[in-house]
């Protein structure tokens, strides 16, 4: 994800929506959805045809559901797209319960793909319920940590990106990632 200035279109829309401006979304949506869709896809690389839930419909599910946040006041862009990542994440857990428990007994698991960024060496496909079952141990253990994870693996922020959004320092993120990581590999050892 790029970094943009404080000058950026998305940053002054972002204030605009602050200040009660709902109509600024519509003008919002052009601008992240590539961003956005990108980051969607990024989820289902490896997946099998037909889908239930296409990237796409991921990324306009999470945008309505942003659209209706009104206690959020988005700080940055970054810190946008760190909510973005969040409520993607939710909808796909929501969304791999559903599937999962239709098919009694998951032979088609909803999985997520992470790429060689994420950290975690080549592609890896996971299982998408035992991610967040992961995320969901390290958060009761560190919280911060978990956050770190999210905005990395769901919305694909690099670590100044993720700093800067924390307000802590990229040395702290990469210490805290470094920790996360070890400990995430552990919970999905069997994933792989």
């Amino acid at each position: 994800m790029p970094e943009q200035s404080d000058n950026s279109p998305i940053t002054k829309i972002l204030t605009d929506l602050r200040s009660g401006g709902d109509e600024a979304f519509e003008v919002l949506f052009p601008l992240v959805y590539d961003e956005l869709r990108k980051i969607a896809g990024s989820y289902f690389r490896g997946e099998r045809s037909g889908h239930t839930l296409q990237p796409t419909a991921l990324v306009h599910e999470a945008f309505l559901k942003l659209s209706k946040q009104n206690s959020i006041d988005f700080e940055s862009r970054t810190h946008f797209f760190g909510v973005a990542a969040r409520l993607m994440r939710e909808i796909l857990i929501d969304h791999a319960r559903r599937h999962n428990s239709q098919k009694r007994g998951g032979e088609h698991r909803t999985r997520i793909t992470l790429d060689p960024s994420s950290g975690f060496g080549e592609s890896k496909q996971l299982d998408v319920l035992a991610v967040d079952e992961a995320l969901t141990a390290l958060e009761e253990l560190d919280d911060r940590q978990a956050r770190i994870v999210e905005m990395k693996f769901f919305a694909g922020l690099n670590v100044e990106e993720i700093a800067s959004l924390m307000n802590i320092s990229p040395a702290t993120v990469k210490r805290e990632w470094s920790s996360a990581r070890l400990f995430l590999s552990r919970m999905l050892t069997d994933q792989y």
